[in-house]
C-alpha cells in the first residue's frame, strides 16, 4: 500500500496479539493490527533510555540515547530524500506510553548476517551495491551508531531495508565514517542539497531538537562537499 494508507493504518489499527521479537535488544513487540480494510503486523518500540556514559567495545559514548522517537524522523527524512528504503514509522501511544509503530516487512528473505554467514551473493550485484551505498550515506547523514547485521533486511525481490533507528541523530557535526560516502543518486543528491532548517523543523521538529537538526545539516554539508569533490 502507499505511504499515506500505511500511516493511517499504523495510527488507527486496533492492536491485537502481541509478542516479543526474536532479534534485537530494544524490547520491541510484534503486534497484529486490524482495520476494517486490512490486517497486518507492526513493530512497536517504546524504549527510551538515556545514559551520561555508555561503554561498548567501540569505546565510550557520552550522552547516549536509545529511543523509539528517532525511528519516526528516520522514516520521514528517508522520504524527504526520495530514498524509500526505511519502512513507515509513526508515533502512537501503546499502553499509554509514546511509542513508534513501524510497518512489519513481509517476504523477508534474510538479514545481512545470514547473507554473510551463508556466503550468498545478490543476483544483481550492481543493484545491491547501489542500495548499500545509499544506506551507508543515509547512516552518515542521520549519525546512526547502531547499524548492524541484524537490522539490514532483504525482501525476496532483493530490496534492502534498513530498520531500527533508535540510536540515530547524535549531535556530532563531523562524519563518523567519511569513507562510507562514495557516491549518490542524482535525484537524492538534489534533495539532500535542498534540505534546510525550516523544512526539517516542520517535518521532524516534534522528535528532534534544534541541536540535532543543526548537527544533521552540518553533516549534510560535509556529505555534499565530499560528493562534489568525487565528481
Amino acid at each position: 500500500p502507499p505511504d499515506t494508507e500505511i500511516e493511517k493504518f499504523l495510527l488507527e489499527g486496533k492492536v491485537g496479539d502481541t509478542h516479543g521479537t526474536k532479534k534485537g535488544i530494544t524490547g520491541a513487540q510484534r503486534a497484529s493490527l486490524t482495520t476494517p480494510a486490512l490486517t497486518h503486523d507492526a513493530q512497536i518500540q517504546s524504549i527510551d533510555e538515556y545514559k551520561r556514559e555508555f561503554r561498548t567495545d567501540r569505546g565510550v559514548e557520552f550522552d547516549f540515547r536509545d529511543s523509539w522517537a528517532t525511528n519516526v524522523p528516520a522514516y520521514n527524512i528517508d522520504r524527504l530524500l526520495g530514498l524509500n528504503m526505511v519502512p513507515d514509522s509513526d508515533e502512537r501511544r501503546y499502553r499509554s506510553t509514546p511509542s513508534a509503530f513501524t510497518w512489519w516487512l513481509d517476504d523477508v528473505l534474510m538479514d545481512e548476517g545470514d547473507r554473510l554467514k551463508k556466503k550468498i551473493e545478490a543476483p544483481d550485484r550492481a543493484y545491491w551495491s547501489r542500495q548499500t551505498t545509499m544506506m551507508r550515506l543515509f547512516d552518515q547523514l542521520i549519525s546512526n551508531t547502531d547499524r548492524n547485521m541484524g537490522n539490514i533486511l532483504y525482501t525476496k525481490d532483493w530490496r534492502l531495508w534498513p530498520i531500527d533507528h533508535t540510536r540515530a541523530f547524535r549531535k556530532n557535526t563531523e562524519l563518523k565514517t567519511p569513507a562510507h560516502v562514495t557516491r549518490c543518486d542524482r535525484k537524492v543528491f538534489e534533495r539532500l542539497k535542498a534540505l534546510d532548517q525550516p523544512t526539517l523543523k516542520r517535518e521532524v521538529g516534534k522528535w528532534l531538537d534544534d541541536g540535532q537538526i543543526r548537527s544533521l545539516l552540518a553533516r549534510r554539508d560535509l556529505i555534499v562537499k565530499k560528493i562534489v569533490a568525487l565528481g
